[in-house]
């Protein structure tokens, strides 16, 4: 009877669902930075759009370093590497930062109202997830 270390089908199902959020995180942080007309089609609340435009700078690092971490990290989870376990750690971190931000220091409750802290659960349960997975 062999010993292999091959991974169950679970493994394969999360980090290629991992791979694709952080891929379409990847494809929205290019259309906010490069302001694109699909970005912009995307909020027609004039609210919603200023608030989105007017994101500091730092806050769209944060946002980079989030989802660039997360397509690597999931890319190394998937070939098995060890370096992709501190690779999502500087991901959530940086999630962190940005999701500190949207929370307390922007007007996101006053534009999106207490659902907010929806999808911001969301985020923090996958990474986590992940990062523990």
């Amino acid at each position: 009877m062999s010993n292999s270390n091959k991974p169950n089908a679970l493994f394969w199902i999360i980090g290629i669902i991992s791979l694709l959020w952080n891929a379409m995180g990847v494809n929205q942080y290019i259309q906010q930075a490069y302001n694109t007309d699909a970005f912009k089609a995307m909020y027609p609340d004039k609210k919603v759009m200023e608030l989105a435009l007017n994101t500091p700078s730092w806050v769209m690092a944060a946002f980079a370093i989030a989802v660039f971490g997360g397509v690597f990290g999931s890319i190394f989870l998937l070939l098995r590497k060890q370096i992709a376990k501190p690779i999502f750690l500087v991901s959530l971190v940086a999630i962190i930062i940005q999701m500190f931000y949207n929370v307390f220091m922007s007007r996101a409750m006053d534009v999106y109202g207490p659902g907010v802290y929806n999808a911001y659960y969301g985020y923090w349960f996958c990474s986590i997830y992940t990062l523990v997975y």
